[in-house]
């Protein structure tokens, strides 16, 4: 009975082992198989769908083509095809290619509308932007982008409007210098006028250096002692032959997004940094809506699971997206900073493009709260 107890006793330690390790064999299934009560079966091709599943090792699974109407886009052991989709002619969508077996039917818009993507697995037709009467357009509506304008020559952007130049502004650079011309033949006096106002004004510097230096070498004579500093000297000398000179050397190009809020000539055209905006934009838009708004935008889906691989929290694969789209239309110059536009300014054409992505996805109180923040016409 000791005996008999053993032996049993091992049998049971044992067994699992055992059992276990043709277990582990039949698991490991030829590509492109799936294991079915421990059987490895194939799949469906594209276009077939499963009929009977494969009944022994060694046998195949029975698969048949999708019926009409219907299709299979990838390798499965479904027993269904699923429907083909039907463009909707209401919404302005036509086809572009016929439901076919192994793949669903591709709709477009019709012409005079372009696809907006929603979310990643929707999208609809909206109808192409037509350019006022005080834009031009800078590139035609296609199936794939909406229309885009901007303001003509001597118009700039007010509250998404193109108004007159009336003063020196970022798109009116022109009037920092000199009054508009209405016509030719004022274009011509104005031309003349500027020549000699200038011509004047070199002599009248000329003679003020000239006097100064007689006043200077003057003085220097009259106190060889203890000769007074040519700066102090100078300075005196200036502040009393000309007490209010003012010289108007013109518009700086751009000013830095920390003066926005100080009173700034109206010549002073603002730039937005690419760093600070993006991080304000993405405490306004909900985490849900972000990817959409960047496939908007044109950043590709490489880029956008990039971002996700490689940044791990979402706010900063977020910006990483936002951050490739603003260098989408960088143009570096000079020894500047890194993208989104020169120095990480961003460019007033992209902010134009993200506020009308903003409306177009219901996030019109984002767009007004970014223009109102960044002073943005």
């Amino acid at each position: 009975m000791a005996t008999l107890g053993v032996l049993l006793l091992l049998a049971c330690v044992f067994t699992p082992t055992s059992t276990q390790i043709p277990t582990s064999r039949e698991r490991e299934c030829p590509l492109g198989d799936y294991l079915e009560n421990g059987i490895c079966c194939n799949k469906c091709p594209p276009g077939f769908k499963l009929v009977e599943k494969c009944l022994g090792e060694g046998k195949r699974s029975n698969c048949t083509p999708c019926p009409p109407d219907q299709y299979s886009d990838h390798m499965n052991f479904y027993p269904k095809c699923m429907p083909c989709k039907s463009c909707n002619k209401k919404k302005h969508e036509v086809e572009d290619s016929k439901c076919e077996a192994d793949r669903n039917t591709r709709c477009r818009c019709e012409d005079g509308f372009y696809i907006f993507a929603i979310d990643s697995e929707t999208t609809e037709c909206l109808k192409c932007t037509l350019c006022g009467s005080d834009e031009r357009e800078v590139q035609k509506c296609t199936a794939k982008r909406n229309t885009v304008c901007e303001c003509k020559e001597n118009f700039h952007r007010v509250k998404r409007k193109c108004e007159p130049c009336k003063s020196c502004a970022a798109d009116c650079k022109h009037l920092c210098k000199s009054l508009p011309s209405h016509n030719s033949g004022d274009s011509e006096e104005s031309g003349n006028g500027n020549i000699v106002q200038i011509l004047i004004g070199v002599v009248v510097v000329v003679m003020m250096l000239l006097i100064l230096l007689i006043i200077y070498m003057a003085t220097k004579r009259l106190t060889k002692k203890l000769p007074p500093p040519i700066s102090e000297t100078s300075a005196e000398l200036s502040e009393v032959l000309f007490p209010k000179v003012i010289a108007v050397i013109g518009c700086p190009e751009s000013t830095m997004l920390g003066k926005a809020n100080s009173k700034l000539p109206d010549c002073v055209p603002l730039e937005i940094k690419t760093h600070d905006f993006i991080y304000t934009l993405l405490d306004l838009v909900p985490v849900t809506q972000v990817k959409q708004l960047v496939r908007s935008l044109g950043v590709t889906e490489t880029v956008i699971e990039r971002a996700e691989l490689d940044y791990r929290p979402s706010k900063e694969a977020h910006y990483q997206m936002l951050k490739a789209w603003a260098e989408m239309g960088s143009q570096p110059s000079g020894g500047g900073g890194g993208g989104g536009g020169r120095g990480g300014m961003l460019h007033s054409a992209l902010l134009q493009e993200l506020l009308l992505k903003l409306r177009h996805m219901h996030l019109g109180g984002v767009a007004e709260e970014l223009e109102t923040k960044y002073t943005i016409h």
